[in-house]
């Protein structure tokens, strides 16, 4: 009897000592709507449109101050998404070409992003911030925030490749389709 009394103590101890042992550190991750979907690091590098920007290349002039130019090839794809205006704010996903020189594989002109954009069943504007307002009163999900990350387009816990962004159109797509929205005049 005195030795399973032992035992059982011991082994108390032992779970006591491993659960009090501190673990690894990881760094608490965000959450992008649910608690499910973790947000990834954002790759995407953000500023204003400098003076130094050509037909191929951008200069950036950084968030944090920094200024980088990244050239880009019009010819293979479409890179640029919005325009490109000095001073517009501009999101830029980069990669290294195999010159080791900074190309940029997508540039989305924030600044043409802002607005008031309509389809058949939504009706929104896109705020400076990173807030939208919804215009429609009957509708069900009205979007709320809206941010780039990697690239992407989300409004809440929607995700969005832009396909084109122009002066009055903005087509999105999703594994659901693509959705066509017309800019709304003042």
């Amino acid at each position: 009897m005195k030795k399973s009394f032992h035992s059982l103590w011991g082994m108390a101890a032992l779970g006591l000592v491993i659960a009090c042992q501190p673990s690894p550190r990881h760094q608490p991750a965000e959450t992008i709507g649910d608690e499910e979907q973790q947000e990834t690091i954002d790759s995407t590098r953000y500023g204003v449109c400098g003076e130094g920007t050509s037909m191929h290349s951008l200069e950036l002039i950084t968030n944090d101050g920094d200024t980088l130019v990244y050239n880009y090839n019009t010819e293979e794809e479409q890179v640029v998404r919005g325009g490109l205006m000095v001073g517009d704010r501009i999101a830029v996903i980069a990669d290294t070409d195999e010159y080791g020189e900074q190309r940029a594989s997508l540039i989305i002109n924030l600044t043409s992003l802002l607005g008031r954009w309509q389809s058949i069943d939504k009706n929104f504007e896109v705020l400076e911030g990173g807030t939208i307002s919804s215009h429609v009163q009957a509708e069900t999900n009205p979007w709320s925030s809206w941010k780039v990350l990697n690239g992407q387009l989300l409004f809440d816990r929607d995700t969005f490749d832009i396909v084109e962004l122009g002066a009055d159109s903005l087509y999105l797509e999703n594994n659901y389709g693509i959705y066509v929205y017309k800019r709304q005049q003042e």
